[in-house]
């Protein structure tokens, strides 16, 4: 028998096999954060006004009631007014409805520093209809909650 030769050129990778069988799912997690939030609606307001009445003094203390049991989460308040009048108007009178809601907040025993706000004026409408009842739902200040690492998606956006 003779000295062997160098080896040839590779070929070309065969077709691939079968997929395995899917393994067992692992066991479901424990629910997050967001799992705990409960849904509030948004804080609404009359026409031309920022301040906090009626039914609304209720979500106020219900709101104020879930913050306090539970210490880690923090508020974000969003404000809004419909689209009738001046675009600096309407984002002065977001302002202050959000003031109006964090002050009430505050009254009902949530921290300050707990709070954080915003106001969007008219910009952000739930509701492109011409009706009072559309712009009802654009009166409104919006409340989100969160952690120290940051607002979860789940907002508290609600509807009359």
């Amino acid at each position: 028998m003779g000295p062997t030769g160098s080896p040839g050129p590779v070929g070309a990778a065969g077709p691939a096999g079968p997929g395995g069988a899917q393994g067992v799912a692992g066991a479901a997690g424990a629910p997050g954060a967001d799992a705990r939030l409960p849904s509030f609606r948004d804080v609404l307001f009359a026409y031309d006004r920022s301040e906090v009445q009626g039914d609304e003094v209720a979500k106020i203390g219900q709101i104020a009631d879930f913050v306090k049991q539970n210490e880690s989460v923090l508020v974000l308040l969003d404000g809004h007014t419909d689209p009738r009048g001046a675009g600096t108007y309407n984002h002065t009178l977001s302002q202050r409805r959000v003031q109006a809601v964090r002050e009430a907040l505050v009254k009902a025993g949530v921290p300050a520093e707990r709070i954080s706000t915003f106001a969007s004026g008219e910009k952000r409408p739930k509701c492109t209809e011409k009706s009072e009842d559309c712009f009802q739902a654009d009166r409104r200040v919006e409340v989100y909650f969160g952690t120290d690492s940051g607002y979860p998606a789940a907002g508290v956006r609600g509807t009359r």
